[in-house]
């Protein structure tokens, strides 16, 4: 497992961007605080979960994810059954969203990649990874 801090640029899609691939992992197209924009959706999300495929929109309800206790195994099982061999996960604008020690553990024994970091971070190692590689992700938008 690699939790790691990212600290280089990468480029955005670019808005005319389509997706070509049916399986390959959908481009963010810009980030800011409540709204994501993913290329192949009209609407923007606050929160969501992108892999190989598509994206929708990340309902916290659905798992009992929260601040606390943080991103659920369920909520990381749903990205590997789309065929994400890598994951990020991000921590929200201000890291407040918590990252508990089973996910993580779940995910080493999958022998997933992770990468936990701030949204802003996140967002730019995901699309680094989208180029190559069957990423899935989740994003918080805010806190």
């Amino acid at each position: 497992m690699n939790l790691t801090k990212q600290t280089t640029a990468a480029p955005f899609a670019d808005e005319s961007s389509t997706v070509k691939n049916a399986n390959r992992s959908p481009r963010i197209k810009h980030a800011a605080w409540g709204r994501l924009d993913v290329e192949g959706k009209a609407e923007p999300y606050k929160d969501a979960k992108l892999f190989p495929g598509g994206s929708r929109e990340w309902n916290w309800r659905e798992t009992g994810t929260g601040h606390v206790p943080g991103i659920q195994i369920a909520d990381v099982q749903e990205l590997l059954d789309h065929g994400a061999k890598v994951v990020v996960l991000s921590r929200g604008m201000k890291k407040c969203l918590q990252v508990p020690s089973e996910t993580l553990d779940f995910l080493k024994k999958k022998q997933v990649e992770a990468h936990v970091l701030p949204t802003a971070e996140a967002v730019k190692l995901y699309n680094r990874l989208a180029e190559t590689s069957p990423v899935g992700g989740l994003f918080h938008t805010t806190c």
